[in-house]
């Protein structure tokens, strides 16, 4: 692969019905803005295929699992912790 090829993770995000997402969403360490920016992502977009929830929530997990064993244990924290803040968000219930 050359060094101008775009990782196929970029791919499926600018191509697929992904979210439009807010630039540097992911990198905050708040993770109650980090689900306020996917919710209203998955509010607003055009490109989503599934309901609002399920489409934030799938795009955070895709973010976590293309990261994987790189992804420090404090940021997979705070993007975990994103995920509690993103079903309350929602009135969710918490997984158990």
């Amino acid at each position: 692969m050359t060094a101008t090829k775009k990782k196929w993770s970029a791919e499926v995000s600018e191509h697929s019905d992904a979210l439009d997402l807010e630039d540097h969403v992911f990198e905050s360490d708040d993770a109650r803005k980090i689900a306020a920016s996917l919710k209203r992502s998955a509010e607003h977009s055009h490109r989503r295929k599934a309901e609002p929830f399920q489409s934030a929530m799938s795009m955070l997990n895709f973010y976590i699992n293309r990261a994987g064993k790189n992804l420090p244990a404090a940021r997979k924290k705070v993007l975990e912790d994103a995920k509690d803040e993103l079903r309350t968000a929602f009135g969710r219930e918490k997984d158990d």
